[in-house]
């Protein structure tokens, strides 16, 4: 406790880390203040009990955005646009010459692919927001005499509230601490759980399985969360050798480092896409009453055995876009390093690729399982609100963005000659979304 103690105390004392830490909790605050704001227009309290349940990409979306989105407020498509435009960037990057072009220009093409996410997040949220208004509220809640102005009115402000929201993700990526899109989608997870908790909790004294069962269900989610972060830290360290180099009139020594090759290169992205093309089949067929059934209850088995094999080749899709073992290859030749027992060039991209396609295999079973965990939570009795924390999407981001946050305080402890946040080790984070911010 004391070392806890003298911890805090260490942090507050460090003026530009406690005001980047003030400033991350007030751009935060102003994000739940503002998911409450209910759109113009509408009778919250008749929303409130003509509303349904969200399923499938609808429900993502609403664990996302904190609940905004079942509320119809200014928030409630939040910042999972911006994300659709990053992802569309990063894929277009792939196959259109002239982004593959900016994305070698260093600083100023950086730029150049970021403005062109925010107009493209625009038309994503325009398309988003049209949807949303047909579809997700109900006629009997809308107050206005003019059903069109009503439309045109709300779909400018879920624009304009998407790209505040935008707004305050880079603001707290540049201002704060840790990556502001990912904090905000994980503080508007995080909301919804003391609910779902205490909802539980409830349930269980009331004599559906007791205080035991509930204490179960604790230590079992604490279990995953173990599972979770040792699925994000989860690294094969290649041995790399450097040899001597004399630069100048001063000699380098050579030494042994380590290549980190992580078991889960692509993070969360390969649910993320996984989740967006589950809600494409109700969609193309709409009139199938077996597939709408089907890819609309995410506890379902063949919802989730589905959403497995796509994370499995989503996992391999996204790592071959993220890491180039000829690149890795060509860094290692240029800085004098070597793989003891393997030449450098071709041969050591080949031993790279082949050491990324043996980790990536066993890292995209153990994605997926955690991906379909809330289905086993649900099919052992948790409520359907309380199971989507036992893994998912939710639970990856949410442990990612904390391990990152942390990393980044501890950096800040250690710069200053304090003590980490643990004694005898260090934190490893990581980029919680690969998304702009």
């Amino acid at each position: 406790m004391k070392k806890f103690l003298d911890t805090l105390r260490n942090i507050w004392s460090i003026e530009d880390l406690r005001s980047r830490i003030l400033t991350t909790l007030s751009l935060l605050f102003i994000y739940r203040l503002g998911s409450f704001v209910v759109l113009p227009g509408i009778d919250a309290e008749i929303l409130q009990q003509s509303a349904g349940d969200a399923q499938g990409f609808a429900q993502l979306i609403n664990i996302f955005s904190g609940g905004s989105f079942s509320r119809a407020s200014i928030f409630a498509l939040g910042i999972m646009p911006y994300i659709s435009a990053s992802i569309v960037m990063q894929l277009a990057g792939i196959a259109v010459p002239r982004i593959q072009k900016m994305q070698r220009e260093g600083e100023s093409g950086r730029k150049k692919i970021t403005q062109w996410t925010r107009y493209l997040t625009i038309i994503v949220t325009l398309l988003q927001g049209s949807t949303y208004i047909g579809t997700q509220i109900p006629a009997e809640a809308i107050v206005t005499a003019s059903p069109l102005l009503f439309k045109i009115t709300s779909i400018i402000v879920l624009v304009t509230g998407t790209l505040f929201v935008m707004w305050l993700g880079e603001r707290i990526t540049e201002k704060g601490i840790g990556n502001g899109t990912s904090l905000i989608i994980m503080i508007g997870i995080i909301a919804s759980f003391p609910t779902a908790l205490a909802a539980e909790f409830e349930t269980r004294l009331n004599g559906a399985g007791g205080a035991v069962f509930f204490l179960l269900e604790i230590i079992f989610l604490l279990l995953v969360i173990l599972v979770s972060i040792l699925l994000v830290q989860g690294t094969r360290r290649v041995p790399v050798q450097y040899a001597k180099r004399i630069v100048g009139k001063m000699q380098t020594s050579g030494g042994r480092n380590f290549l980190p090759l992580k078991v889960n290169a692509s993070g969360v992205m390969p649910i993320i896409f996984a989740s967006t093309i589950m809600v494409i089949p109700p969609m193309l067929f709409s009139t199938n009453g077996t597939i709408i059934s089907m890819f609309s209850n995410p506890f379902g088995f063949g919802y989730n055995l589905t959403l497995g094999i796509l994370i499995v080749a989503f996992t391999y899709f996204y790592t071959a876009i993220i890491m180039s073992p000829q690149q890795m290859a060509e860094e290692m030749k240029k800085n004098g390093g070597f793989i003891p027992g393997v030449k450098p060039g071709k041969r050591t991209a080949d031993f790279i690729d082949t050491v990324l396609s043996r980790i990536t295999l066993p890292g995209s079973i153990f994605l997926a399982l955690v991906a379909v965990f809330p289905a086993f939570a649900y099919l052992l009795g948790v409520s359907p609100s309380f199971a989507l924390f036992f893994g998912g999407t939710s639970l990856l981001i949410m442990v990612g963005v904390v391990l990152d946050t942390l990393q980044q305080i501890e950096s800040h402890l250690l710069m200053k000659r304090y003590d980490g946040l643990m004694k005898g080790t260090k934190i490893k984070g990581r980029s919680s979304l690969p998304v702009m911010g």
